[in-house]
């Protein structure tokens, strides 16, 4: 049988949605940028995965996926952009062949390796109307959500020719509050809210340049993010830009959902029959957001051309789009015919019409069932399925055969439409019809239903080791439960080693001290009633038995670098103290072996024959990492010894460079920060390269945020010639680069 397509868009649709997960809103560097009026998507930063493909999708709350797109990650400030000049349309690499029309309250995810990486919102506020000019007062009102915080919100209007005025920038700017200076002068802003309405005012000191913003012509916006971080960035931004129009960015970019035609339906399939060409399907699902499907076209085209250059075709209209085929007759004989199949909406149809050959079948198809016969304590459900697309399977419960002896279907027989369920003991018998009429051999499956259901599978709750024990709890609401197993394993879970057994033998939870101090051991439980046990819970562990002697070098931590050297404690607690004595070592990274002391990431343990050590943490120099550091303590108590290690994760800052420029003598390169304070080193090459010079990072002028670095060179060290390329450390942690020199 010859079928035509793999995945519906309605499976396609399935499956993304079904994969849908909550993430978090992205941290800086990396974050999502929305632009609801251009249906467009700007992913930032990720740059841990260059070259790596990462899906986009907006999803809409109560309707499911409405637009999803592929991108490759570049590695740089911009990862990649959705429905933009430059970047990629909707629908690339996913098939959900639809510029969405990106609405307030839609979820903006990224996926990366199948896991949802971040995610976003787009905030409900935007600008209503066009602004207003009075004098030299310009008005805009707009729209604000409850649900939008309205201090993460930000007005502006873009006219490039306020750059030649006093205003000296390309927009002007209001922020919630007052009416206030703008930073360089020539105009006073106010943002300010009542109910769900906002009014952004201007004052102007000139009114020929309250005249120009006026009648800007790249429309007013409505900046808002659902947080700003610690560093002053604003993460999950929705950009509204009235008056700008949606629909594809550029040329070649699929149709919005109010002008996209429907997907074709899936698995066509075509086989002469008696009488002409039986045609089968899967009927086709609109994409969310698009126009809803209304049934289907069939046209049978001759293939043989008359002396003017006409085909004949032959078709049928199908008003239902739920149908799963159709029969086309009246062919003439010994004409060749190719079928076109399209799905119709009120927009249109598929374009292109998906194109079949018919195929004359003799093979016999196959039907197999899901589950096999035997005895089942309860009702259970069963599938049939056939291998050949567009057959029919017929079944029969009663004993009868589902064909009678001509091969037709029995008296007796049903068509099968969905899974059976058996609710008591049953014979079912089975066979399935292709398009062509060849009927496969009858199956047969006798299940046996004893109606003793068996208890429900036990969760383990809580697991903890103690001195020579382990206790462990369960969670379970089957009241049939007559006593519960524990089952002891070896610490890969393979090997049983033996079960224990609660006291009463109805309790939840246990505790065993009869295991060996020091070894690992993994558990699971079973219930038990009267008709039997239930399947094993999932296996818990591993968890070992705390000897007489017990290390405990506490909880991993991170640990922030600081303009200063960062003081770090450590502690034991927990270890055992009688007569116990304590060593600390701190270990080479990803090894068991002591660190060298000319490693540069080695410290200097303080106290380390103590319970509480510290060490500090110094400020940050290449080649030092930011990875782990392991610190083992060991607790000796006579001639016994037992051990354990912590992590100590530094915790660095972001820098980024902005510029590089150099002429002979003279070298300049500035950046940004996330922490202000501690010192940027600038390096030839690579980190490990020359230094070329040292600058503090300060604080950002106003209303930016973050910090700042300006590295000027004019001297014999800025050299003769280029450096080509640079890199910078910060003492907090951060590097950045290679960066190319201008």
């Amino acid at each position: 049988m010859l079928v035509i397509g793999a995945l519906s868009a309605s499976g396609l649709v399935a499956v993304l949605a079904a994969n849908t997960a909550s993430a978090a809103v992205p941290t800086f560097p990396d974050n999502l940028l929305v632009f609801p009026n251009r249906d467009f998507v700007t992913v930032e930063g990720y740059a841990e995965h260059r070259g790596e493909t990462a899906t986009l999708e907006i999803n809409r709350p109560g309707v499911g996926l409405v637009g999803s797109a592929q991108g490759v990650i570049s590695g740089g400030d911009v990862a990649f952009e959705v429905n933009h000049p430059g970047g990629v349309c909707w629908g690339n690499g996913t098939g959900v062949n639809v510029t969405p029309d990106i609405l307030p309250g839609d979820n903006v995810s990224l996926r990366l390796g199948g896991q949802v990486v971040g995610d976003t919102t787009v905030q409900d506020a935007f600008v209503t109307e066009k602004s207003s000019l009075s004098g030299s007062t310009l008005t805009v009102k707009g729209h604000i959500g409850a649900g939008v915080d309205p201090a993460n919100t930000e007005q502006r209007i873009v006219e490039p020719a306020l750059t030649a005025t006093a205003v000296g920038k390309r927009d002007i700017r209001a922020i919630p509050g007052p009416l206030t200076p703008a930073p360089r002068g020539a105009y006073s802003s106010s943002l300010e809210f009542a109910g769900e309405n906002f009014t952004a005012t201007y004052v102007f000191d000139d009114p020929a340049v309250a005249q120009i913003a006026a009648d800007a012509g790249l429309g007013e916006r409505l900046l808002s993010w659902q947080f700003v971080d610690p560093a002053g960035n604003r993460q999950g931004v929705t950009i509204a830009e009235r008056g700008e129009p949606g629909g594809p960015g550029f040329g070649g970019c699929p149709n919005g959902p109010l002008q996209s035609g429907p997907p074709a339906p899936n698995a066509i399939s075509a086989a002469t029959v008696s009488g002409g060409v039986k045609l089968t399907w899967t009927p086709a699902a609109a994409i969310p957001g698009t126009q809803p499907i209304t049934g289907y076209r069939v046209t049978a085209v001759a293939q043989s051309v008359s002396a003017n250059g006409e085909q004949v075709e032959i078709g049928r209209r199908i008003g239902n789009p739920a149908a799963t085929g159709t029969t086309i007759t009246g062919l003439s004989s010994g004409e060749t015919y190719v079928f076109e199949v399209v799905s119709t909406s009120s927009v249109g149809q598929t374009f292109p019409a998906v194109s079949v050959s018919p195929i004359t079948d003799s093979t016999p198809p196959t039907v197999s069932a899901s589950l096999s016969g035997g005895s089942y304590p309860v009702a259970q459900k069963v599938s049939l399925s056939a291998n050949e697309s567009g057959s029919e399977i017929y079944y029969t419960t009663d004993g009868t055969d589902p064909v009678d002896g001509a091969g037709d279907v029995g008296v007796t027989a049903q068509l099968y439409s969905g899974a059976i369920t058996i609710t008591a003991t049953t014979t079912l018998r089975y066979a399935a019809f292709d398009p062509s009429g060849n009927v496969s051999t009858v199956g047969e499956q006798v299940y046996t239903i004893t109606n003793k259901p068996l208890p429900a599978t036990p969760t383990l709750t809580d697991a903890s080791a103690g001195t020579g024990s382990v206790t462990l709890s369960w969670s379970d609401d089957d009241a049939s439960v007559t006593a519960y197993e524990v089952q002891v394993y070896d610490a890969a879970g393979a090997t049983k080693l033996g079960i224990r057994t609660p006291s009463p033998a109805t309790a939840k939870t246990i505790t065993i001290t009869d295991l060996t101090p020091d070894v690992s051991y993994r558990f699971s439980v079973v219930a038990r009633n009267a008709n039997g046990d239930s399947p094993e819970s999932a296996k818990s562990g591993p968890l070992t038995p705390l000897g007489a002697v017990v290390a405990n070098a506490g909880p991993d931590q991170d640990v922030t670098r600081r303009t200063t050297a960062t003081t770090v404690s450590l502690t034991g607690a927990g270890s055992t103290t009688a007569g116990a004595t304590y060593a600390w070592t701190q270990l080479a990274t990803a090894t068991g072996a002591p660190i060298a002391a000319t490693d540069p990431d080695a410290v200097s343990i303080v106290g380390g024959a103590t319970l509480s050590p510290s060490f500090s943490l110094p400020l940050y120099r290449y080649p030092m990492t930011n990875n782990p550091l392991t610190f083992r303590l060991a607790v000796t108590v006579g001639g016994t010894s037992r051990t354990d290690t912590v992590l100590v994760t530094p915790k660095a800052d972001q820098v980024f460079i902005g510029t590089a420029k150099w002429k002979v003598g003279d070298l300049r390169v500035t950046g940004t920060g996330t922490v202000v304070g501690g010192t940027v080193t600038v390096h030839r090459g690579s980190l490990a390269g020359p230094v070329l010079g040292l600058a503090p990072m300060t604080a950002a002028a106003p209303p930016a945020t973050g910090g700042v670095f300006d590295l000027r060179v004019r001297n014999a060290a800025a050299g003769a010639t280029s450096p080509g390329t640079v890199w910078v450390e910060s003492s907090l942690g951060g590097t950045a680069g290679p960066f190319t020199v201008g």
